[in-house]
Parts: structure tokens; sequence; C-alpha cells
């Protein structure tokens, strides 16, 4: 079996400013980068700070590479920052700003095209859980991204969250989280079994420095996806301890 890296991820969404950034980077560096590795996403303004080496991603990404599209910012644009990651397909973009599966699917090619990698977020509502549409779902999110890639690509981190549990204080238990995780890996199985064995599967939904060491003991759950707790500097910090591999 492949040994995959654990991987923990800040998105601060709309929130944060220097000062966090510069606490926050003081804090994860002295982690062991060969043993967790640690992603920050804040907003694009701050994207170009010098965040001494620890990796830095983006929330979203433009389809398009240029032109007459204010307000967007490309993957290259992204890459001439530092940027390494970017977030795409999250529940927030999907329900606020329209984002379909299609849309999803264009976002992680650009992320690639650029030379980053994408993290794609996947996750049903509770109402679909309540239906048992769950694995359904999740299937249609995962394929139809990985049906438009060229040769599959291991370049490419999925995060499962459920998004019941997104800035709601609910979480999946680590049984439930696994499932779905287990479910996603026998998707990507069906592409190749290299495709499964490589890529990290992270869960992402209200996870804590309380619940995250439990969640990270699954086999399947590769790292986190971290919202409100990635604001905090010693809570994020403990949640990526909490990761080690």
């Amino acid at each position: 079996m492949a040994i995959r890296l654990p991987l923990v991820v800040a998105n601060w969404k709309l929130n944060g400013d220097r000062q966090l950034l510069t606490e926050m980077v003081q804090s994860i560096k002295e982690l062991d980068a060969e043993k967790v590795e640690t992603v920050l996403c804040p907003p694009y303004v701050y994207l170009n700070e010098n965040t001494d080496g620890v990796k830095k991603g983006a929330q979203s990404v433009a389809i398009q590479e240029s032109g007459a599209f204010t307000g967007e910012i490309s993957g290259r644009m992204l890459r001439d920052v530092g940027c390494q990651y970017v977030i795409v397909g999250h529940s927030e973009r999907r329900a606020m700003f329209g984002e379909s599966n299609d849309t999803v699917a264009k976002k992680v090619l650009a992320t690639l095209a650029a030379g980053l990698i994408p993290i794609l977020c996947v996750g049903e509502t509770d109402e679909q859980r309540e239906a048992g549409e769950t694995i359904a779902v999740i299937t249609e999110q995962v394929k139809s991204v990985l049906d438009v890639l060229p040769n599959y690509s291991d370049s490419i981190v999925i995060a499962y969250e459920p998004v019941w549990a997104i800035g709601t204080g609910k979480t999946a238990t680590s049984e439930q989280a696994e499932e779905v995780h287990l479910a996603i890996r026998k998707i990507l199985a069906g592409y190749s079994q290299e495709l499964a064995d490589l890529t990290r599967i992270l869960y992402g939904g209200s996870v804590k420095p309380d619940n995250s060491e439990e969640l990270f003991s699954k086999e399947n759950i590769d790292g986190g996806l971290i919202g409100g707790a990635s604001l905090d500097v010693e809570a994020f910090t403990n949640i990526c301890k909490n990761a080690v591999a």
C-alpha cells in the first residue's frame, strides 16, 4: 500500500489578515515537513506575502488564462505569486456562485494546466444524505472531473466535505467519514489502482483539535481541509500535529 504524506489545508475563506498570516507561518514552520504537509489558503490579497517556505494555495481560480474577465485570477498568476495548490469546487462556490460539475471540471483542468495541484471538493447535503444518495452524489462529482482528465492525474487531491457539517458545528463521525473516503478510493480504483493508492483524500467539515486525531486515524483519511479552526493559530497547529504520520 502506498504511503501518503498527510496533508492539512487551511481555508480562510473571507477571513484573516496579515498579522494572522505572520503568526500562523511562525507556528507551522516548526512542524516536521517530512511528516505532515501544510498549506495556507488565505484570501487572494495575501498570497504575495512571504510565507517563509510554508506552502500557499488559492481558494478558487479562473477557467480562462487571460482576457476581459473583470475580477478573475488565472492559474498562471497564482503560480507567479508562489501558489502550489488551488481549492476547486468548494460547496460554498457551488451553492453561492452556481459552479456546476462542468464548471468545476474546467477549473480543475485550468489548475493542472498552470502546473498547480487542485484540491477537488465533493460532498452531499443533509437532504441527500437522508435520502440515501451520498455515494451517488459523490460518484457523480468525482467522475465528472476524472472523465475529462487526460490520462487521469495523480496530481490531484480530493476533499470530502459533507455540506451539512460545514460551519454548523456538526461533524461526520469517523466511521461515516471513513465510509465515504473508502467509496471515493474505490471510484479512483475504477480508473487505475495507482491513482487510488496515491491520491490523498482529505476530510473537511468542522474539524477541530478534539476530533481530528480520531478522524485522521482512519486508513483512508489522509488529512483535513480546515475552515473555522484554521483561523486560530493554536488550534490549527494542533490539528496539524494530530495528522503527523
